[in-house]
């Protein structure tokens, strides 16, 4: 046995036969404050803490508990959420890798880096942004669209299944969800002409339960049988554009225990242009192209289809459907559904049915529809749709319009926090548009389908990023947190008053809940697109968060990639602690 081996092999030792995470666990983790078993704090996305030992008055005492690398040349964007169970934390890295790490310490208890083949197709970076606990296994997804469950003691491999072909633009990067022993997954590859789908797998096996794909016309499985077919064929597709017609689920999904439905986004319809699919003639719903660019309530027994709200029907800006939807209760107690999307509308929905409750705008600049009628369908600024390259007057080249927000859209996959005690949610937003157009193109096999180019631009001198407050009940903007820099992680709220988030110029900060005032911050020495969390131990509270620069942003972001190309990539899980004794203090 060599040395790192035994080394490795004595640290297990010391923790002794591992708790096996259970479905009660994970049903009640935002209440269990001990550790974190689930992507968001809880099934229901609202990363919310109930621990309030830090708060507004202490915070100024939040120091350095250690710091972890995770090494090697491999950097990129690190947009993980760290996972917490019986004294490990669970991160994943860029490039499909998997650290167990002693949270006592910051030692390395073992790492399993995936084996990933020549050709993968990643749109926007080789990120990962996450992994599921069950039972005995961590679970997570590779570039390569593979689900690899590993022993969460050893980092063995217990069980790897492929998820989709990669060479045909199949990605993964979401965190998996775990609901009544089913490990449920989407899939990435919106910009190659996939489908969208969502499998729900045996955790315990990954042998698959059942499948349901997002664009009309595919047929669903169940126990390895045709089960239905998602929508009508060709209601809202015209020809056989629905074959490759995108929608990838590429975020994962929410599961809400209040009506047993899971909710997952479906992403942009391929192609771009908009024309090609009738979407951009045609306003009378044969355009609208279901189920992309929509939320989607599924059956998490079945894979049956309960429901679906379209944010952009007839979608041709790149707005994907796939932000998180956020479970809630409003402060008249009414069950709710929230959702922050890429079009830069803030929406409500009714948790039973999906049905459209209200939205307004989270951010300042909107060009391509008016506003959202009472039936909760876009009044589209027709004008403002990229032009048709058929109807060009020369070359191939659509009419260019700007268009705000941006195709990285008003948020992007970085996730909103719900507070519990002010009723208010707290959006990472980004302030920026578009030169925009449309071209020809045609649907090759693993080539890129999108029949558009652009160029991002920001909207406003002083500031990109933008976290605000919204009154989920008004859409009024309570506070606003200028950022220079887009912000592209995630945010969490305490029942401390804090609000916790990074910059991509690598500061972590706290803000008061009620004002938005900074009340802490701490420099990592890389950007921040990674997701917090928070937990107790040794009857302290902790807070982590990982650091590394990268995803979408210095790749796609045109204009504003020239202006962030000065930030530096890294790779640090930064963890914080309040000590006991300054917990009181002042």
């Amino acid at each position: 046995m060599n040395k790192f081996v035994a080394a490795v092999t004595l640290s297990l030792l010391a923790f002794g036969a591992q708790a096996e995470v259970t479905e009660d666990m994970i049903a009640n983790d935002q209440m269990s404050v001990e550790d974190v078993v689930t992507n968001g704090m809880g099934r229901n996305l609202q990363r919310y803490s109930p621990l309030e030992t830090l708060n507004k008055d202490n915070v100024k005492n939040l120091v350095p508990a250690w710091a972890f690398s995770l090494g090697g040349e491999k950097q990129r964007g690190q947009e993980t959420q760290p996972l917490i169970s019986d004294g490990i934390m669970y991160i994943t890295g860029s490039y499909s890798r998997m650290y167990a790490i002693d949270v006592n310490t910051g030692k390395e208890l073992w790492q399993y880096d995936a084996r990933l083949p020549e050709g993968i197709l990643p749109c926007c970076d080789v990120i990962n942004r996450g992994a599921a606990l069950w039972n005995d296994k961590v679970i997570f997804g590779t570039l390569d669209a593979r689900l690899v469950a590993l022993d969460a003691k050893t980092g063995d491999v217990v069980w790897n299944k492929k998820i989709a072909d990669y060479k045909a633009g199949y990605s993964y990067t979401a965190a998996p969800l775990i609901v009544n022993g089913l490990v449920v997954t989407g899939n990435s590859g919106g910009e190659f002409g996939i489908v969208g789908e969502v499998q729900a797998r045996n955790a315990d096996t990954g042998e698959i339960v059942w499948t349901r794909p997002v664009i009309e016309g595919h047929m669903g499985t169940l126990n390895g049988e045709e089960s239905t077919m998602t929508g009508t064929l060709n209601a809202t597709w015209p020809g056989d554009m629905w074959k490759t017609g995108g929608g990838a689920t590429w975020l994962g999904g929410s599961y809400d225990a209040r009506t047993d439905t899971l909710i997952f986004g479906a992403g942009n319809p391929a192609p771009w242009n908009s024309w090609l699919r009738d979407a951009g003639e045609k306003n009378d719903g044969s355009g609208d192209n279901l189920y992309a660019a929509s939320r989607i309530g599924i059956d998490p027994a079945t894979g049956e289809i309960k429901w679906h709200y379209q944010t952009t029907p007839r979608e041709g800006w790149d707005y994907d459907g796939v932000n998180e939807v956020v479970a809630y209760d409003d402060r008249e107690g009414n069950q709710r559904l929230a959702t922050a999307d890429r079009n830069g509308f803030f929406y409500v929905l009714d948790a039973a049915d999906g049905k459209f409750q209200h939205a307004t705008p989270f951010v300042k600049d909107i060009t391509w529809a008016e506003r959202i009628d009472e039936n909760g369908r876009p009044v589209y600024n027709e004008a403002n749709r990229p032009g048709n390259p058929a109807a060009a007057a020369e070359g191939n080249k659509g009419e260019v319009v700007f268009s705000s927000p941006s195709f990285l859209g008003g948020k992007n996959w970085m996730p909103m926090a719900f507070s519990q005690k002010t009723g208010n949610f707290y959006v990472p937003s980004n302030e920026w548009g578009m030169d925009i157009w449309n071209e020809p193109i045609s649907y090759k096999k693993g080539a890129a389908y999108l029949g558009s180019g652009f160029t991002i631009k920001p909207n406003y001198e002083d500031h990109i990023g933008s976290l605000k407050a919204i009154d989920p009940a008004t859409g009024e903007w309570k506070w606003e947190y200028k950022n220079e820099a887009p912000l592209w992680g995630g945010v969490m709220t305490t029942a401390g008053g804090l609000v916790f988030f990074g910059t991509p110029e690598g500061e972590f900060i706290a803000l008061d809940d009620e004002t938005g005032e900074k009340l802490w911050s701490f420099q990592t020495g890389s950007g921040i697109v990674g997701q917090p969390v928070t937990w107790e131990q040794n009857g302290e509270q902790y807070v982590s968060v990982v650091s590394g620069w990268g995803g979408a942003v210095p790749l796609w972001g045109g204009e504003v990639a020239k202006k962030v190309n000065y930030l530096n990539q890294g790779g640090t899980v930064w963890t914080f602690r309040l000590p006991k004794e300054l917990a009181s203090a002042n």
